[in-house]
């Protein structure tokens, strides 16, 4: 009457399918749930005439640790994919990120130099001491110009605040680079998986049992109830909850705090090529998308028509999909309180970004889910 597994593995996205097929080798026991449909989390890839669509915004995977570029190949072939998003500010487009061709369809300059001399000129004419907010810590960085056009409005959307209002510490350090280069990343390895990140996950929970639209404790009271009535039920000796950890604990410190999303897709099946580029941002404050995602062009145009997203930051209220974590003092603070509980629970492990409150590059993701199987391996 009782089906035992050695981990109950709540949530699959990449952290809690990496940690699930890093157990699985070990033989372990794995029984994955979510509350979602699909699989793989914010990184599910869904298909559209053979265009891969990011359904939760764009994912471009980049690391400089080779053990983690090589960990990832071993699930899919990555092609060269570098990240060159523009931005859109009125009628004016500009490469990102800040760089020699940002400077020259700014200035008319041609030289670093140049733009070092007119960015200094622009920061010693405003006299700021120590920063007071988030816009007065952009301007002693990067000058009026390329505040004005390309980090105020974005800024303002995406935390839905007025940049005086927002503390310093958001930016700190704006990436001016004197080059050519419209490479967004700097890490030596990037691109994106070919046929989609859902393909990735698909073989990193191969074999393991999966029930999906299954919400965590709803599935612990239908467990007990079914032990407590003598029917069939499901036991396991842990927890990797990748959810919120303030959810796990019924909020009784207070909310975190998280910045959401909308996505608002369409499909052009007669269109081929909607904007040029994957990713176009609009920094202007009266646009109210933040950027358009235009999926094909990840994969340099295969798949028949396009389909676009435009990306709308969201207020979070409790219930919304949490996306982004505010990590300001207050929220930090109460993390901290939420980790102390955390650390009494010696059955339950927390991961990813929603279960240790950070935001994670997909690298990052996968290499403290192998950091933590590796610990469960040795206990």
């Amino acid at each position: 009457m009782e089906q035992h597994y050695d981990y109950l593995v709540v949530g699959a996205g990449l952290f809690g399918s990496v940690f699930s097929h890093e157990m699985k080798k070990a033989g372990k026991t794995c029984l994955v749930i979510d509350r979602r449909s699909t699989i793989a989390g914010n990184i599910y890839t869904s298909n559209v005439r053979g265009i891969h669509v990011h359904e939760y915004g764009a994912h471009i995977f980049h690391t400089s640790n080779r053990k983690i570029w090589e960990y990832m190949n071993q699930f899919a072939e990555f092609n060269h994919f570098v990240n060159s998003p523009m931005a859109i500010y009125q009628d004016e487009i500009y490469n990102l990120p800040f760089n020699m061709n940002t400077f020259s369809k700014l200035w008319g300059i041609k030289t670093p130099d140049e733009a070092k001399a007119r960015i200094r000129e622009q920061i010693e004419s405003l006299h700021i001491g120590e920063p007071k907010n988030l816009e007065e810590q952009a301007l002693s960085l990067a000058g009026r110009d390329v505040y004005e056009k390309l980090i105020k409005g974005y800024t303002q959307k995406q935390w839905g605040r007025p940049c005086t209002e927002l503390p310093a510490f958001i930016i700190k350090r704006v990436p001016l680079r004197f080059t050519y280069d419209n490479n967004y990343f700097t890490d030596r390895y990037q691109g994106i998986p070919i046929g989609g990140y859902t393909a990735i996950v698909e073989k990193l929970l191969d074999g393991i049992e999966i029930r999906l639209n299954t919400d965590y404790r709803e599935f612990c009271r239908e467990q007990e109830k079914a032990k407590e009535n003598r029917e069939e039920f499901i036991s396991y000796d842990k927890v990797l909850y990748t959810g919120m950890i303030d959810e796990f604990f019924d909020y009784c410190l207070g909310n975190l705090e998280y910045r959401s999303l909308r996505f608002e897709k369409e499909d052009m099946p007669e269109v081929e090529n909607y904007q040029g580029n994957a990713v176009i941002n609009y920094t202007q404050q009266e646009v109210p998308y933040t950027r358009i995602i235009e999926h094909k062009h990840f994969e340099f145009g295969e798949g028949e028509g396009t389909v676009i997203t435009r990306e709308y930051p969201a207020a979070w209220k409790p219930g919304d999909e949490p996306y982004y974590p505010i990590n300001d003092e207050r929220n930090n603070k109460l993390f901290a309180g939420y980790r102390e509980l955390a650390d009494k629970e010696k059955k339950v492990l927390f991961g990813g970004r929603l279960g240790q409150y950070r935001y994670y590059d997909m690298d990052k993701v996968v290499e403290a889910a192998l950091e933590m199987a590796e610990v469960e391996k040795n206990t």
